[in-house]
């Protein structure tokens, strides 16, 4: 039997597509399906026949399922959170605060019926992978297709978190041993910190087999980011509206935050000027409204994660993996709101696309700020191991895709693309505007258009004709799919063409 029959029949837990060796996942319930799922027949493949010791070979997705529910939401939520928080409150600056909520959260529930229609590709094929949906949909094509896609997104979300640990790290460094900035000292250099970090911690955990290990490291990093919600919203109640900007020449013990500052550059404020600069608004339309909407589907992408996560999920079913998303999603759905909410109402229309970066304005010595940082920095260093899981796991799909599992092709997979993301963070001049190209292609297909669609060809006409409303909603997915990477794009193009390289990517 050739390869591409071969990859049709490979569950993954490395099995060949038969009822009696997966009786945990109730896919073949006649005699229809059977033929779907088995073109030859039934005709059993040599290559998963027993070997001589009486066992079948053990591949690289044959993991039995241990991680516990809990464990398995820690991580989805970790896939989840990712830099873009930071970002969110100067997104709510430019929609307004109704305007934003609506936005997050049609994004959320769609985030959720997307990762449905996985789910239920998954269980219907037998399949826990991204890659083999798409072979099982499209052939090849679909899974290269899947693989790129999920390669490209992942390798930019990591290189923006290094991209993070490389300009924040130095600085928190700095302010913390009171160096002077312009000294050069080797512990102050980005390159060489972002290195350590890949080295030291990253690459340790990403050499793990199994992503249910990382359980325990993807809720401290969530404990990070709640760390940083709590001294967003404590910050919120400290700083007033207008504040007096940094100055080292007068920086005395008194924070600078309690002078209040009531002019903006050399104009004297009036009253209803004050007013109306510290009013929340609820709705605004603006050049950078357009670009919230990215903002929060890159927020929200964490697909490539979901099917490894399912596989590793003890007793796993369709109904327990969807739970563990919905709670994952509202979870970080409630954070994103709140971070964003708190930050807007402290800073205004002041707000820096970068929040830390606005709280810096006012004292970039405060302790407070300082270990929020430090607490950014962990959470988003220990998110790098998550996102690169799926990547390894898309590249053996692609090219080893019948192959037992390898430490030394683990282990391989995972130091070279190490050393690709920390070249990108290290020599790319500007890596925003290639994100962003990657996030206005990649992020849509794996959200919107890659589920809808494995979703229509893989669930069988017999049960679900094209014309049924299953399948009517998932096309007008995938067609909002394909608006959103239009819309995604041009907006791309004329912020480069207008000359404001502001054209972002990431996570």
């Amino acid at each position: 039997m050739d390869q591409a029959q071969s990859e049709m029949n490979i569950l993954s837990n490395g099995k060949s597509y038969n009822l009696g060796d997966d009786v945990d996942v109730p896919m073949k319930t006649s005699l229809e399906d059977d033929q779907f799922d088995d073109p030859d027949g039934g005709m059993e493949n040599e290559e998963f026949l027993p070997g001589a010791d009486g066992k079948k070979p053990v591949r690289f997705t044959d993991f039995e399922g241990k991680t516990s529910f809990g464990m398995s939401v820690f991580n989805l939520g970790n896939a989840i959170m990712g830099s873009g928080i930071l970002g969110l409150a100067y997104a709510m600056a430019n929609t307004g605060i109704l305007l934003f909520l609506f936005l997050l959260t049609a994004v959320a529930a769609l985030s959720s019926y997307s990762i449905h229609l996985l789910l239920k590709s998954s269980g219907i094929v037998g399949i826990r992978a991204y890659e083999q949906l798409g072979f099982r949909a499209f052939g090849t094509p679909g899974k290269m297709a899947a693989g790129i896609a999920i390669t490209l997104q992942n390798i930019g979300a990591m290189s923006s978190y290094l991209y993070i640990v490389k300009s924040e790290l130095p600085l928190v460094i700095q302010a913390f041993l009171k160096a002077d900035p312009n000294a050069d000292l080797w512990y102050l250099n980005g390159n060489y910190l972002v290195i350590m970090v890949s080295a030291s911690v990253i690459l340790p955990l990403a050499l793990m087999k199994q992503l249910g290990y990382l359980g325990y490291t993807s809720g401290f990093s969530l404990s990070c980011m709640v760390f940083f919600l709590t001294a967003v919203i404590y910050k919120k109640f400290q700083i007033p509206c207008h504040f007096e900007e940094f100055n080292s020449l007068n920086h005395t013990t008194a924070h600078p935050s309690l002078n209040v500052s009531n002019h903006v550059g050399d104009h004297l404020l009036t009253r209803e000027e004050d007013d109306a600069l510290c009013a929340p608004r609820m709705f605004t339309l603006n050049s950078q409204t357009a670009y919230t909407i990215p903002i929060l589907a890159f927020a929200f992408v964490c697909h490539p994660e979901v099917l490894p996560i399912y596989t590793e999920l003890r007793n796993p079913t369709k109904k327990k993996m969807q739970k563990v998303s919905n709670i994952s999603i509202f979870v970080m759905y409630t954070m994103y709101f709140l971070a964003a909410l708190f930050g807007y109402l402290t800073f205004y229309g002041n707000v820096e696309p970068e929040l830390l970066h606005t709280y810096s304005r006012i004292d970039p010595y405060d302790t407070l700020i300082l270990c929020v940082r430090v607490a950014v920095l962990t959470a988003v260093t220990l998110t790098v191991p998550i996102v690169l899981f799926p990547v390894r796991r898309a590249i053996q799909q692609m090219l080893f895709p019948t192959k037992a599992f390898s430490w030394l092709r683990h282990i391989a997979i995972a130091l070279v693309l190490l050393m690709l993301i920390n070249m990108l963070v290290i020599f790319a001049p500007n890596i925003l505007g290639i994100f962003g190209i990657i996030g206005a292609t990649s992020a849509p297909c794996l959200i919107f258009i890659f589920p809808a669609v494995f979703y229509i060809r893989i669930v069988p006409k017999e049960s679900e004709p094209l014309s049924s409303l299953p399948k009517i909603l998932a096309a007008c997915f995938a067609a909002l799919g394909v608006s959103f990477m239009i819309m995604s794009l041009s907006f791309i193009i004329i912020d480069w063409t207008s000359g404001s390289g502001n054209a972002g990517g990431g996570h």
